[in-house]
């Protein structure tokens, strides 16, 4: 499919807010679709990790889940034909899948095992249109400072780990807590620009 290279577009099947200014940012323009959330869930989309699942697998075959729902919905409800572009993120920390804490006493959890130590973010990006479908993965290593148990309690009260992977956001309070990152920083916080604007490139997205 060829876009409009004077109305470019895409649709982006996500809720971030922070995948829709990391877009903004490198100019991309797009319209949302808003997947069901909990409990109503769209069942196309597993978000629950299989038993032993690898977290490279795992955070791929999310992201290509969402990116192949994203484009049934733009059949479905007849909008315009635009790729699709979805990602997800989780972290690897020991061998196990990190993801969004169910509640504040887990995030607490979270930030306990990842004080003092390096884990792995994690984000896969995929596009999606009339059949085609295109992936990338972004790896970053980042490590944290030794936290105390009070500053902890202090940035899990603030609200803002409940809806992130790994109970952190980098681009918020937790950019204190980060002694170092190897990687991509807009991977970690949610959609790698690098990664996406070659995706995007391939579908013929003017960038």
């Amino acid at each position: 499919m060829q876009l409009n290279p004077d109305h470019p577009r895409i649709h982006l099947a996500s809720r971030s807010p922070r995948r829709r200014e990391l877009l903004t940012q490198i100019g991309v323009h797009f319209d949302t679709i808003a997947f069901r959330s909990a409990p109503r869930e769209d069942a196309e989309i597993d978000e629950s990790a299989f038993a032993d699942e690898d977290p490279v697998a795992y955070v791929r075959r999310v992201a290509r889940a969402k990116a192949e729902h994203g484009w049934r919905i733009v059949g479905w409800r007849r909008l315009l034909a635009h790729p699709v572009l979805a990602a997800d993120t989780t972290l690897e920390f020991a061998g196990e899948i990190i993801g969004k804490p169910a509640d504040e006493d887990d995030a607490v959890r979270i930030l306990r095992q990842l004080s003092g130590h390096t884990h792995r973010v994690l984000t896969a990006v995929a596009v999606c249109c009339d059949g085609r479908l295109e992936e990338a993965l972004s790896v970053s290593e980042v490590r944290f400072r030794a936290l105390d148990d009070a500053e902890i309690r202090r940035y899990v009260a603030s609200g803002e780990p409940m809806d992130k992977a790994g109970a952190y956001g980098i681009q918020g309070r937790a950019g204190m807590f980060v002694e170092h990152l190897a990687g991509s920083y807009t991977g970690v916080m949610g959609l790698p620009l690098f990664e996406t604007a070659q995706l995007l490139r391939r579908f013929n997205y003017p960038l």
